[in-house]
């Protein structure tokens, strides 16, 4: 049956053609945490945007795991709802059809020996009806907390040994700890059943497209790579900003703060895209090596006083709207320290950006919801203008747009119609929308189809995770030991004025996205 089931690989595709989509290998997907919103508006929504577009073989299957008492019609009924609610492609009967026939659901918690018991049941039955060949990936939407229990239970019960002609892997959402210390406590409890290239680490922003455009853009053009360095690059700002609050998470938010939760992994992958050398292709390897050369090279200054800033939103009016402060958000303690708003300066020391700033920043009540990595030239050496002919006149800067309007914007000098000479800055544009007819996959198709494919270069490896989380411990110690509260910056604001102090200190100021 194995063999037969891997007849579904398209066989047209060689292996140095990526024009054809490559089709997942029969598997059972198990999702732990099935019934949180993560799971209801991004993995189940992708499963099915999968099977719409041909990527999963008829021998597929979907587990879910969760403590409520539902039959497997039962978790249909969710899956379907939210398919049809947050799916990025149509709807079509045929393809539900195919999908539901795999779909199963385990009720129990994740220290019941009888619920995992079950789980390898179902599992078993899936292997002989469904053709899933014990190809097994245990996809972890749960908290750290439950990592060692399910980890343990999938140990006592045999789920993740090795079997000959099949795979087992485990897919781990952020945070990866809480610290340094805590990321390789959480590493020894995975390792303890799975190799490092069994364990895949989500980081939903790498398997967003204009993320990996980056490197296309990067190494695929001749006319950036020159540009790319320290003679020509006068500092780089990497911004994720987000114009809600909490929106009710502060069972989880609040104790982790921001910095941990889009700092650590987000704006440092961002980072290290962004400063990597160029790898010799890109498998894997190539591009971990060169990530994790970057973040080596990577530190926060040693006065983390002046180049660091933190604060908390404010009661406020935003968008025509009245809302809440951050500490009058419900389940937040008066005395919060938890910062909402987060801002270091990184020094990278290599030989392509010694003395180049990378100015990270990230937040929650911003004026609009935007990630995007800035590049700001140096000025020109002389000018053979007036200074009434450039007083417009800014610096060059080329802008990667990540979300939500994703494309690149490069900005320079032009000349303005007239008799005068009169320069100012004006934008070329390229927009994702208006230039392709495809509509780019969700960040979770990509990321949930390389699991099933075992294709890694878009998640971190353990010690990426380490060397972002030595770049940002001392800023989170410095933080701890400081007296009073976070700085309080009103809403629809870029952060508190600390946040502004810090660049000024180096003749700079934030770009107003």
């Amino acid at each position: 049956m194995q063999s037969q089931q891997r007849a579904f690989v398209n066989p047209l595709r060689s292996a140095e053609d990526r024009r054809l989509p490559r089709i997942a290998d029969p598997s059972a997907l198990v999702i732990f945490g099935v019934t949180g919103d993560l799971s209801r508006k991004k993995l189940m929504p992708a499963v099915y945007d999968l099977a719409n577009r041909g990527l999963l073989p008829p021998g597929f299957a979907l587990v879910g795991f969760a403590r409520r008492e539902w039959a497997d019609q039962d978790f249909a009924r969710v899956v379907h709802d939210a398919v049809q609610e947050h799916a990025r492609t149509e709807f079509r009967e045929e393809v539900w059809e195919q999908l539901l026939e795999g779909i199963r659901f385990v009720s129990g918690d994740f220290d019941s020996d009888e619920a995992f018991g079950r789980l390898k049941t179902t599992l078993g039955e899936l292997d002989r009806e469904r053709g899933t060949c014990g190809n097994h990936a245990f996809y972890l939407s749960i908290p750290p907390s439950g990592f060692e229990p399910v980890m343990r239970q999938l140990k006592r019960h045999g789920l993740a040994e090795q079997v000959p002609g099949s795979w087992h892997r485990v897919v781990i959402e952020k945070p990866f700890g809480h610290d340094l210390e805590s990321a390789r406590e959480l590493d020894a409890v995975v390792s303890q059943l799975f190799k490092p290239q069994e364990v895949f680490r989500i980081d939903h922003y790498l398997g967003k497209e204009t993320v990996q455009n980056i490197l296309a853009m990067r190494f695929a053009n001749q006319l950036f790579e020159p540009l790319w360095n320290n003679n020509h690059v006068s500092h780089v700002e990497i911004t994720m900003a987000e114009d809600i609050g909490i929106a009710g998470r502060a069972g989880y938010f609040d104790g982790i703060g921001i910095a941990r939760d889009v700092m650590q992994n987000h704006l440092l992958q961002l980072l290290a895209l962004a400063a990597m050398e160029e790898p010799t292709n890109f498998d894997a390897a190539q591009l971990r090596t060169e990530k994790q050369k970057v973040l080596a090279a990577a530190r926060v200054p040693a006065d983390l006083a002046r180049h660091t800033a933190r604060g908390q939103y404010a009661p406020g009016w935003q968008g025509g709207k009245e809302v809440r402060g951050y500490r009058q958000e419900e389940g937040v303690p008066d005395d919060s320290r938890t910062e909402t708003f987060a801002a270091m300066r990184v020094d990278i020391d290599n030989r392509r950006w010694a003395g180049v700033p990378f100015y990270l920043r990230t937040g929650k009540r911003m004026p609009r919801r935007v990630t995007e990595v800035a590049l700001s030239f140096k000025r020109p050496p002389h000018l053979p203008f007036t200074a009434t002919d450039t007083a417009d006149l800014g610096t060059n800067a080329l802008v990667l747009r990540i979300q939500p309007d994703e494309g690149v914007t490069l900005r320079f000098g032009a000349k303005v119609p007239g008799t005068q000479m009169e320069i100012r800055d004006v934008s070329m544009d390229f927009g994702y929308g208006g230039s392709f007819t495809e509509s780019s996959p969700e960040a979770y198709e990509r990321l949930i189809l390389d699991v099933l494919l075992g294709e890694p270069p878009l998640f971190p490896l353990q010690e990426e995770v380490e060397l972002s989380w030595r770049i940002l411990d001392p800023v989170l110690e410095h933080w701890a030991e400081l007296p009073e509260q976070p700085e309080q910056y009103a809403p629809g604001t870029w952060g508190p004025r600390s946040a502004d102090e810090m660049l000024a200190r180096d003749g700079l100021a934030w770009r107003r996205p």
